[in-house]
């Protein structure tokens, strides 16, 4: 059933508030839509491209990091909770990859990974002392990574960190980052 412009303008509005990571051309599926149809919607609605909403949501985050500047994290932190999770994301694009096979360099997931782990720690110091992993399957350009870390342990000067990495739905990567912090005592992760 076909919405009218007024109920698809509703729709619209709720769809990204909910989900602001979400893309034209996912949106123009949702609602049976040319994507320059959503354009035109997100425009008299005066919500901002896919980008600057991106963009809006790291800058509000990165005002809690304490042990990076915003030009040493690999990728938009999006969501953070210091000393428990946090999500970035990073889009690949040409830069990223091998020119031959178009396949992402994998430093580039452990970039976007490591900077994540050091990030999420609620601390001025925090540096990588041991790492443990896998690249799951290869990443494309085009394809964008959403990195998810979770604080696993506290302990005196050592913090666990496990960071899983989807392209879409698929893992794509998966590390667990030992940080050195300074002057903190240990304690149970909640």
């Amino acid at each position: 059933m076909k919405l009218n412009k007024q109920e698809r303008h509703q729709q619209l509005a709720e769809t990204i508030q909910q989900t602001p990571f979400v893309t034209d051309e996912d949106l123009a599926k949702q609602f049976g839509v040319s994507i320059q149809t959503i354009r035109l919607d997100r425009m008299e609605l005066n919500i901002p491209e896919l980008r600057k909403r991106i963009k809006d949501v790291a800058e509000q985050q990165f005002d809690e990091v304490k042990a990076l500047q915003e030009d040493e994290v690999i990728g938009s932190i999006i969501d953070l909770q210091l000393d428990q999770s946090a999500i970035s994301l990073l889009e690949i694009q040409t830069e990223h990859v091998f020119s031959r096979t178009g396949i992402a360099r994998g430093h580039h997931l452990f970039a976007q990974a490591n900077s994540l782990a050091v990030a999420v720690i609620n601390d001025e110091l925090a540096l990588t002392s041991d790492v443990k992993l896998k690249f799951i399957r290869q990443v494309k350009s085009g394809e964008r990574v959403i990195a998810k870390a979770t604080v696993t342990q506290v302990g005196k000067g050592r913090t666990a960190v496990e960071v899983n990495s989807f392209s879409g739905e698929e893992h794509v990567f998966k590390g667990t980052f030992t940080m050195y912090r300074s002057n903190l005592e240990g304690r149970d992760v909640e």
